[in-house]
């Protein structure tokens, strides 16, 4: 049966930590057309410069948050790094951060010595400058194809400069050194996805910063000197600029002061959260309307660039919620992933193409445990995402409850099921700690289904009914697996959201035996089946009975 209709789905949330209200959600997904699509790689993770030796010896604090995850000292060798990487199947990684401006790079005619960072009171940010050593830049590139991630590069855009008042940093730009790293890079066949240049010099900057219309003359020389190294590559990189901190009026005026061709993607950084201290961090993850706020940031970054640079994209280069290295006991835990999978679906819906979380490893807001490397819940609230939210947006509108975040894709190629139906996935959040939301699904979708399925179909004002009793097999495929709905719930261990292990369809989620990434297998169930959602709970639900137009495989050529 085939048929071009609303459907109604009820999607029950059921409240099962005691009792509780109750409420009626209608969310409506459009799949006649992408409203905006990600890139093939959405999900991206940093490693940054800091490390031990950043820490007074009295900072304890420091000292635990910053073990050996640095890119000068980080231990390439441990097995369970490679596999954290490797399960994503091609992870982006950018290396960045706040001494990213202080980084030498030991090639060429380097008029320094080639030492590792000091402390430094008179320095930025309190630290004399860094060198990256070519040995061991090999050896991250080594890391790098092995586990076959694609690579982002900061690049020192204070090179050359001199300080000025008020931390403006005068002078053009030195490329001489970078021209020199980036030839070595080459010549050793070294395959860099993206270059950046700066780190949080936009706008009034982070301890430093540039004005715009030099930025922008800057960059034209960059752009200059990666198209005469890579002239005879087929790969040419794309360029990435401010990776700071979102100034409406300077990035319009480096828009207006650059031309098509100089760079490719404009990227800025989130922490939204605020500070490590802030007792009402649970409070904030758990408000719909902060979490909405960050909008308008969103927001008006498209704008521009649909104004002022057409020929750019948006990345988010760099987030970690919570700023400083992130919250102990919260950016480490279940809770975090309410804001990080919340502004996944959040920046998608305006465009943005990638999405860098701070970080892979290091501080509080690090996606593995920093001793370990033993994942975090944040980091399979990413893989998830990674492999079920496929590039094409849907628009997705929810009417009852604000508590209810909601977000629609076309389903990511790997979750296509054997009738070559690749249907849409959602992401639900359940902000709420008492209330059960009953969900009509509305979409303009086909729905396909054998005859021997009844399905519930709103069409003219009439409801045609049969629902057979829901059934769910974990792990496994499902007899009927045309019909069937894959479920991914997300749910804290023992029920505390400040737990650092999470559960998926109440299994936990933990190392094999073998000291592997676990399987991450869904439940599968009935499609007209109510779904049960716990409040303070996150599930990702396939559904590849409905087969949208935005998600054909000819609309999937064209973007």
């Amino acid at each position: 049966m085939r048929d071009l209709v609303v459907v109604v789905l009820w999607l029950l949330v059921v409240v099962s930590w005691g009792e509780g209200k109750s409420a009626d959600v209608e969310v409506r997904v459009v799949g006649e057309a992408a409203i905006a699509t990600t890139d093939e790689h959405f999900v991206c993770a940093t490693i940054d410069w800091g490390s031990p030796e950043h820490c007074d010896a009295a900072d304890t604090r420091c000292l635990a948050a910053h073990p050996q995850t640095s890119v000068l000292n980080l231990d390439l060798r441990n097995p369970l790094l490679a596999k954290v990487v490797k399960a994503f199947d091609r992870l982006r990684i950018r290396i960045g951060g706040s001494l990213q401006d202080q980084v030498i790079y030991d090639v060429g005619e380097l008029q320094s010595p080639c030492l590792p960072f000091k402390r430094d009171k008179s320095g930025l940010f309190g630290y004399t400058e860094g060198c990256l050593r070519m040995d061991r830049w090999d050896e991250l590139n080594k890391f790098f194809n092995q586990t076959r991630a694609i690579v982002t590069f900061g690049l020192n855009a204070l090179y050359g400069r001199k300080k000025g008042e008020n931390e403006v940093w005068t002078g053009d730009w030195n490329p001489n050194n970078s021209h020199s790293f980036i030839d070595y890079t080459v010549k050793k066949g070294f395959q860099i996805d993206s270059w950046e240049f700066g780190n949080e010099l936009s706008g009034k900057g982070i301890g430093a910063s540039v004005p715009s219309w030099q930025y922008a003359k800057d960059l034209v020389k960059l752009r200059s000197l990666i198209n005469e190294i890579y002239d005879s590559n087929s790969l040419h990189p794309l360029l990435l600029a401010p990776g700071g901190f979102y100034d409406e009026q300077w990035f319009s005026q480096l828009l207006q002061d650059s031309k098509p061709g100089v760079f490719n993607v404009l990227t800025h950084h989130i922490y939204n959260l605020g500070a490590p201290d802030d007792p009402n961090l649970i409070k904030k993850v758990l408000d719909p309307g902060y979490l909405s706020h960050v909008a308008g940031t969103f927001r008006s970054l498209h704008s521009i660039i649909q104004k002022f640079g057409p020929w750019t994209t948006a990345w988010v280069g760099e987030a970690g919620g919570v700023f400083r290295g992130g919250a102990p006991d919260f950016s480490d835990t279940y809770a975090d992933s309410f804001w990080y999978l919340d502004q996944l679906g959040m920046s998608a819906r305006y465009d943005t193409k990638v999405y860098c979380r701070q970080k892979l490893i290091g501080s509080n807001y690090s996606l593995l445990n920093v001793e370990t490397m033993v994942p975090y819940p944040d980091y399979y609230s990413a893989l998830l995402w990674h492999q079920l939210m496929g590039r094409r947006v849907l628009f997705t509108n929810v009417t009852g409850s604000a508590y209810l975040r909601a977000y629609a894709h076309c389903s990511k190629d790997n979750v296509t099921d054997v009738f070559l139906i690749t249907g849409i996935t959602m992401l639900l959040i359940n902000l709420s700690n008492d209330t059960a939301f009953r969900i009509m699904l509305q979409t303009d979708a086909n729905i396909t289904a054998p005859p021997s399925e009844n399905i519930i179909i709103k069409k003219k004002g009439t409801f045609m009914h049969g629902l057979k009793k829901a059934v769910a097999w974990v792990g496994k495929m499902a007899p009927n697996p045309k019909v069937r709905r894959r479920e991914y719930h997300l749910t804290p261990r023992h029920g505390k959201l400040r737990s650092q292990s999470m559960l998926l369809n109440g299994e936990l989620l933990e190392l094999t035996l073998d000291g592997d990434i676990p399987s991450l297998s869904p439940a599968f169930v009935g499609a007209n089946s109510s779904i049960s959602v716990m409040p303070l709970s996150i599930a990702f639900v396939n559904f590849p009975h409905i087969d949208a137009p935005a998600c054909s495989p000819d609309k999937a050529a064209r973007t």
